[in-house]
């Protein structure tokens, strides 16, 4: 759900109380569409969160934490020239607009008193950050608006800001009830699209929820409904613009696989009773908790995007040169025709002239006769010596060639596992550890410096419920490193069969591992590979002194023997449960 402009005011006002003479301490720019402020004030510290991604444009204050990258964008620069050490002096709304502003006290190059506004556009795909000096004009704004991309209103440094159009709306909570009643029952609409059409302010879900309240579920055509169900609708509108004054109460509602689905200042009655409600106590604990899961998976999207445009390039061209050695590989074993044709010229060479085109011969093998091309610009005896050595060539071509293939092979299983590895990256210190892996193996000639400012990220942890730690390695060069150094011989390794995946060790400790732990161990191992969506999946699993690996395998690649397999079907509710909530250094 878009944040709605009712709900936003109520935000507004939170934050007013939250923030309240907050002092700005750092600036970050986590990705290309969120900036969070560090703010300090007597109280304690907070952290001022503002979204203009189009799927979850919010303010809010936040409790998450965030991976920065090594250098700020350029708009994070300059908000810390303009705002750092700002005080914040008023959270303002535009009544029935989805935008807030945030004005701060700064001081200027020269050591003038200014005022620099941030306008929070929370308008869904036009979503947008602004900095706006004392004057009312934009000093940059986080997504440029040209006249190329909006006739309408363009937002560029040196304009003057300006607001969005404005709806011919009227705001919900300030109508009447009985009126708005009787305006939305002239449309030939459903209920909740002629309440939208009526009043601003509040979004579709709102309309849906009051329509569902006052009609039993039903949303049926406005001007259709009765006397009795106009009043019940005009009960229901009013009931909702008392909670409104009242701050309503912050609630989000969730499927049964826990994903979020809507949320609003009031319970939303609309959905089945197998869905989840759930209230919280501010605000910005409700977006929070709602925006939580999707948006770490979009930041981590964003940063991943180049590193994995570039692996899967790398694997589209190492199949490619593979399907182009096969087809070499093919020629060079119709090759016999080569040798026949020397050993044919070679017992006929008396008979052969300089200048020939072709020579027809007797063939031995079948008493046929035989046409073969000759080179007219070499002799008898240098057209026999090159088919010769042509034959020798293409026998040497394929003992190279079929190297190659299985070298290739091998390549190509790497790069589907470092694209794996890409998807499922938790972090920026993953991913800093993936590029420096295909560096190493010379696949990445340009490595940025700044990465090397990354810290190597954790194994992951888990811990059985017979207490015996399970560990994961998180990339190809994490994989190498537990199974190679960390892991000691009597410790049980498992690995999901022929398919992209973590390495998974089950700490022994010298203690025997029962049935319980090794099943739980395959089941993590599952849900950290490719196969995770499988239900029934493949997983190897050996003691770690049956592991080995030689100077040719890449990074992540081992060899092994003397190992059992198991068919499992894993519970990402029990691996979740198993899972370390706070990691420690190995």
């Amino acid at each position: 759900m878009a944040l709605d402009a009712a709900t936003l005011a109520l935000v507004a006002g939170e934050l007013r109380s939250a923030l309240a003479e907050c002092r700005i301490d750092k600036i970050f720019q986590p990705t290309r569409d969120e900036v969070v402020f560090q703010m300090r004030s007597r109280e304690g510290a907070r952290k001022l969160f503002l979204s203009a991604r189009s799927g979850s444009a919010r303010a809010c204050v936040t409790t998450e934490s965030f991976e920065n990258p090594a250098v700020p964008p350029s708009f994070c620069m300059l908000m810390r020239k303009h705002l750092g050490g700002g005080r914040l002096t008023a959270v303002r709304e535009v009544p029935g607009e989805r935008i807030l502003f945030f004005d701060f006290a700064c001081t200027n190059e020269m050591g003038d008193s200014v005022t620099i506004t941030v306008a929070s556009e929370l308008m869904g795909r036009y979503s947008n950050l602004v900095l706006i000096n004392g004057e009312g004009r934009i000093i940059d704004a986080l997504k440029r608006i040209d006249a190329e991309a909006s006739s309408v209103r363009q937002l560029l440094p040196g304009l003057r800001y300006t607001l969005p159009p404005k709806q011919d709306k009227a705001w919900f909570f300030d109508l009447c009830a009985e009126n708005l009643v009787q305006r939305a029952c002239g449309h030939d609409r459903p209920v909740s699209d002629a309440i939208m059409r009526e009043a601003g302010g509040i979004g579709p879900v709102l309309c849906r929820e009051l329509s569902f309240r006052a009609l039993g579920g039903r949303d049926p055509q406005a001007c259709s409904i009765g006397p009795g169900e106009r009043s019940r609708l005009q009960e229901a509108v009013e009931a909702l613009q008392r909670e409104y004054a009242a701050k309503g109460v912050p609630t989000a509602v969730f499927g049964q696989d826990g994903k979020p689905v809507e949320f609003s200042f009031t319970a939303l009655t609309q959905y089945p009773a197998d869905m989840e409600s759930r209230t919280y106590e501010s605000f910005s604990a409700l977006m929070d908790a709602y925006y939580n899961t999707k948006d770490r998976r979009e930041r981590l999207r964003q940063k991943s995007r180049d590193l994995a445009r570039q692996t899967a390039s790398l694997h589209e061209r190492a199949i490619r040169k593979q399907a182009a050695r096969r087809e070499e590989l093919a020629a060079s074993e119709d090759c016999g025709y080569l040798k026949l044709y020397g050993e044919l010229l070679s017992a006929n060479l008396y008979a052969l002239e300089r200048g020939q085109r072709t020579a027809h011969v007797l063939n031995y093998y079948t008493g046929q006769e035989v046409e073969i091309p000759l080179d007219v610009r070499l002799s008898p005896s240098a057209n026999v010596q090159k088919y010769f050595k042509e034959y020798k060539k293409k026998q040497t071509a394929q003992k190279v060639l079929a190297r190659l293939l299985e070298e290739g092979e091998k390549e190509i299983e790497y790069l589907a596992a470092v694209q794996y590895e890409v998807e499922r990256a938790e972090g920026e210190s993953a991913l800093w550890e993936i590029r420096q892996e295909l560096k190493d193996a010379g696949y990445l000639k340009h490595f940025k410096q700044k990465d090397k400012k990354q810290k190597p990220a954790d194994f992951l942890r888990y811990r059985s419920s017979d207490g015996f730690l399970i560990l994961v390695g998180r990339n190809n060069l994490q994989n190498d490193r537990l199974t190679l150094k960390t892991a000691r011989g009597k410790d049980l390794w498992f690995h999901t069969k022929n398919a992209p995946g973590s390495h998974t060790v089950v700490m022994s400790e010298g203690r025997d591992i029962p049935l319980s732990t090794q099943q739980e161990a395959a089941m993590i191992a599952v849900y950290h590979s490719s196969q995770r969506q499988t239900p029934k999946a493949a997983v190897d699993y050996t003691p770690v002194r049956n592991i080995r690996k030689t100077n040719d395998l890449k990074p992540g690649m081992v060899l092994y023997d003397h190992y059992e397999t198991a068919y499992i079907t894993t519970d990402p509710d029990l691996v979740e449960k198993l899972a370390e909530k706070k990691p420690q250094t190995p």
